[in-house]
């Protein structure tokens, strides 16, 4: 039987996935107490036919075998110096995943603050410094099924609804090949946690949320 994360997680194309994660609360339950925020920005990576993606003509690592897991299952990769998110998503053995980019800080902001050493939108407006500021700097929690990780999507707490999702090419692919340019990026549109967002298109009141 699938638990509540493997359904969540498959029954729908990827990109779907991706859009349907805005809104919701990523959170870590750490050691310094628990610290989190709102979706604001997610990345889709469909697998093996994806030349911007990790598996990308059925490559296959030990680095990435967490790729191939369970639908939720943790992928937690480096690029440079830079820890990032990646959520597995379809069945076992198919590598997609979902990149959290960037989040609205929520919960325990203080403490992302002194992760982090900074403050402002800057905090979380991208994949290495949302992880920053949730303390997280290493891969152990790699493979870890959501469920049973510190690190998850919290199902249970109630979205926010975003009031438009807009879809772009992702960033940093530019020179992956064929899908280089395709629209699987989504943001909430308007909130200035968004990572490359111009602060003419920032809606400083609502963030872009309905509630």
């Amino acid at each position: 039987m699938l638990s509540e994360y493997q359904k969540f997680f498959t029954g729908r194309p990827t990109p779907q996935i991706a859009k349907d994660l805005l809104g919701r609360l990523l959170i870590f339950h750490g050691p310094q107490g628990d610290v989190g925020g709102w979706i604001v920005e997610t990345e889709a990576y469909v697998g093996e036919q994806d030349s911007a993606s990790h598996a990308f003509g059925g490559r296959r690592t030990d680095y990435s075998e967490s790729l191939y897991g369970m639908p939720g299952d943790l992928y937690i990769y480096q690029i440079r110096s830079h820890y990032c998110i990646d959520i597995v998503v379809q069945n076992q053995e198919e590598p997609q995943g979902v990149l959290i980019r960037a989040i609205e800080p929520a919960v325990g902001v203080e403490q992302m603050i002194k992760n982090r050493g900074q403050d402002g939108f800057n905090l979380t407006n991208g994949p290495g410094k949302l992880m920053q500021a949730l303390g997280i700097q290493s891969r152990s929690m790699d493979g870890q099924p959501m469920e049973r990780a510190k690190l998850k999507v919290d199902l249970k707490a109630e979205r926010h609804v975003p009031q438009k999702i807009e879809a772009g090419p992702r960033i940093g692919v530019n020179a992956k090949g064929k899908d280089a340019l395709k629209p699987y990026r989504f943001i909430v549109a308007g909130n200035p946690y968004v990572s490359k967002m111009k602060r003419r298109d920032a809606d400083d009141l609502t963030h872009g949320w309905r509630n």
